[in-house]
Formats: structure tokens, sequence, C-alpha cells
């Protein structure tokens, strides 16, 4: 029964593996507080999928597996009742050396069974063990594999991704408006200025990347590397697609404050107040504001605020509980969102209408190769980062030092 237990240990291993899977994305999606994105309902979809095809096939071997114990157990009982007494042991064992001695002196006084024992153990034997037989002993591999991956977007998410419309595109913005006027006295022109609209153009980019695996690593894998590709592939899209998303934003950004080294909170929350005004002044309170910075910046500005909450605090403190990459904790109301797409050092104050997002998920795509009994598996998407207005996006810099 030793190649059923395997079969069923590796299904069960399986489908705790997807499900822990399936358990994680949710998890991710209900930390940011939003819906599953169409790629992680995908691969949702996909897990559940596996799991059940995996229930299928589990339910018909663990049934074998108990009519094949109630008959071991059947047989073990019929041995039994067949049995003769008076076998003779076949190893003997003594809990103590003290026991050892009061066997050996009778033994020395003549008494039979004494003897037996003492020469069941002390006779050489051969001891087994595990070196000796190699190749009975099956290798186990407990999943879930281990990565250490964040394939969140916290900077895409904090804008919302908005659906791609085609390749190359364009966004109206009024260049000129047009003006309203004291007029001077009776009868005298009022002030007049044509409207302007411009336009600004953008062009979608494509991102993606492809594996080709052979059918044997898909057959013989376990945990299956086929899902684990995909996975991967999915997670490596999303990392790279919000290093962009950073490196646009930050690029555009205005200069603004300085911080001094070793800031007090007052230092931090004045410095941002400062860039609100900038980017009020560049936005006119269109959209809403948050804080957005590199990880590092979290030990610049993290310590100022305990989450203790006392009545006079600048915020409402950040929590270890919430680490990792998305919303922190807040600074003077503001929401600080945190994202490894940014260079070392890079602190933003921006208005949420101050940049877009735009992006066409494709996903997975596959073709088999029958030649070489290979699957080509690739994934992709269009995406398009859009600075609005630069002036809407304040950088504050730190100063190097103690």
């Amino acid at each position: 029964m030793r190649n059923t237990d395997q079969l069923l240990t590796r299904l069960v291993a399986e489908i705790e593996e997807k499900q822990q899977f399936i358990d994680g994305i949710v998890e991710d999606a209900e930390k940011d507080g939003r819906d599953l994105s169409s790629q992680e309902m995908e691969l949702v979809t996909r897990s559940r999928d596996r799991m059940s095809e995996l229930n299928q096939q589990l339910e018909p071997v663990k049934e074998s597996r108990r009519i094949g114990l109630e008959s071991s157990r059947m047989l073990a009982e019929i041995a039994a009742t067949l049995g003769g007494d008076g076998e003779r042991p076949r190893q003997a064992e003594y809990r103590s050396a003290g026991a050892w001695i009061v066997d050996y002196w009778r033994a020395g006084v003549g008494q039979t069974d004494a003897r037996e024992r003492l020469e069941l153990f002390m006779r050489a034997a051969a001891h087994q063990t595990t070196p000796d037989n190699p190749g009975l002993l099956p290798e186990q591999i407990l999943g879930p594999v281990l990565q250490f991956v964040d394939q969140a977007r916290p900077m895409i998410n904090a804008l919302g991704a908005r659906q791609l419309p085609s390749g190359s595109w364009s966004r109206p913005r009024i260049t000129q408006h047009t003006q309203v006027g004291q007029q001077t006295a009776e009868k005298t022109e009022l002030p007049s200025r044509k409207l302007i609209i411009g336009k600004i153009p953008v062009t979608a980019e494509t991102w993606g990347g492809y594996v080709n695996v052979s059918r044997q690593n898909i057959d013989w894998t376990q945990p299956a590397v086929f899902d684990i590709v995909v996975n991967d592939l999915a997670a490596q899209y999303a990392i790279e697609t919000e290093n962009a998303a950073a490196d646009t934003f930050a690029a555009a950004a205005t200069a603004g404050p300085t911080l001094p080294a070793g800031p007090s909170g007052e230092q931090v929350a004045a410095a941002v107040w400062t860039a609100v005004g900038q980017v009020y002044a560049a936005m006119q309170g269109v959209g809403g504001v948050l804080i957005a910075c590199s990880p590092d910046m979290l030990g610049l500005i993290g310590p100022l605020f305990a989450p203790v909450n006392p009545q006079n605090a600048f915020g409402s403190g950040f929590n270890a509980a919430n680490f990792g990459q998305g919303a922190m904790g807040a600074v003077a109301g503001i929401s600080v969102v945190v994202s490894a797409g940014f260079a070392t050092g890079t602190i933003l104050v921006m208005s949420t209408a101050a940049a877009e997002v735009y992006e066409d998920r494709i996903g997975s795509l596959q073709v088999i190769e029958p030649s070489v009994l290979g699957v080509q598996v690739a994934y992709a998407g269009y995406a398009a980062f859009l600075v609005i207005e630069p002036t809407g996006i304040v950088r504050i810099s730190p100063t190097a030092g103690p």
C-alpha cells in the first residue's frame, strides 16, 4: 500500500498548496482594500480547476486505501486466531543495566529463560540502517515552493489602472482658459480670451516575458512546475510595470522642500504641508493627496510617528502589522504609500489627478511544440504611464547624515 499512500500524500499536498496560493491572493487584495484584478482572477480560476481535478482523483484512491486497511486488519485477526502459543522471542531488550545483571545472575544459577534472553541480547547482528537502502527511500518535497517576491503594485493601485483604449491616443487638456475681469466703466469692453484645448499624446508600451518548458518537467514535477512558472511570470510583470510607473512619476516630479539631517516630526510635517501647498497650487484642489516613498525612507519617517496616537500626534502612525508595500499609515492625515519601484531616497507628495495609468493585460499565452515535447508559455500586457501635471508631483529631498 506504500504507493497508494505516496499518491494520497502527493494529491493532498498539491490541494493544500493550491488553497494556500488562493488564500495568499485574496489576503493581498484584502490588505490593499481592493477587488481581485483580472490577473488574480485568472490565477484563482486556474488553481480552482486544478483542485477540482485532484479531488476527482483523490476520492477513489482514498476509498481503495480504506478497503486495504480493513483487509489487513482482518488478516491479522485470523492469523492471531490460528497461531500457536509458546513461540520463542526473536529479540530481547533490557530497560536498564540492573535488569541485565539480574538476568545474568539467573542464567548462572541455571534458569533457562534468562539464559535464552542473554543469548539473544548478546548475539552479534548486522545492523540495517537507511544508508544501506537508499533506493527504497523516496525523496520528499514539502511545498509550497519558497519565494520572496512582493508582486503588489501600490502606486498603480493607488492611482487605479484604467482600460487602455489602443496603442496610441491622446488625452485632451485645456492649455488656455477663458478670461473674466472687471468692467472698467459703463459701455467699456469686457475682457475676452479664447479657450484652447491641447492634447497629451500617449503611446502604450508592451511588457512581457516567456519560458519554454519541457513536457517531462511539467508531468514529473511536484509541486507542478508549470503553474509556478506562470505565476512567477505574472509576478515579474507586476514588478516591472510598478517600477516603470514609479520611475516615470519620480522623473517628472517638481523640486520641493529639503529635510534637514535627522529631522524631527515637526520638520517632516512642515515639509509635507509645504509640498501639499505646491500640489494644491498646481491642481487647484483636484484629486486626492498622498505621500509616495521608497522603503528605505520609512527609516526616516516611521520612527517619528509611533502608533500610540496621542492627542497632539501628526498622524495615526505606522504599525509593523502593515509591513510590506502599500499604505503604511498617515502623516498629518495624508496616507503614506510605500513602493519598492522607487529608487532609494524618494519621497513624493502628489495629487492622484496629476498622473494616470492605463493597462490592457493580455495574461498568459501558451503554444505546444510537438517536435521537442515542449510548451512555450508567455505572459504580457500593454501599459501606459501618463503624467498630466508635473507640478502636481512634488519631491521632498532628504539630507544625508545622522
